[in-house]
């Protein structure tokens, strides 16, 4: 599924029409995007926790000269799935 098929599937499932399930997934996302930004995190009971990771700066090896270089630190979005969702997975 892709961004498409899911503001179709809102559509469809909430009674918006396209443009409206657009703007919602979109407000959706850049919530997200924003909580994260801002060094929170965002739960969805049922659903799961979205959150940032701050990984350390590490020495790792180019991969054409095997030369050592260092790498620096950064934060990545991460995603922990919650029991509903694994439930309906599995």
């Amino acid at each position: 599924m892709n961004k498409n098929d899911l503001v179709s599937a809102v559509a469809d499932s909430s009674g918006l029409s396209k443009s409206d399930a657009a703007n919602a997934v979109e407000g959706v996302f850049d919530s997200i995007q924003k909580a994260l930004s801002n060094g929170d995190e965002v739960r969805l009971v049922g659903f799961g926790t979205f959150s940032v990771a701050k990984r350390k700066a590490s020495t790792g090896r180019n991969p054409r000269t095997g030369e050592p270089m260092t790498i620096k630190a950064s934060n990545q979005p991460k995603f922990k799935a919650g029991k509903g969702l694994k439930d309906s997975v599995n």
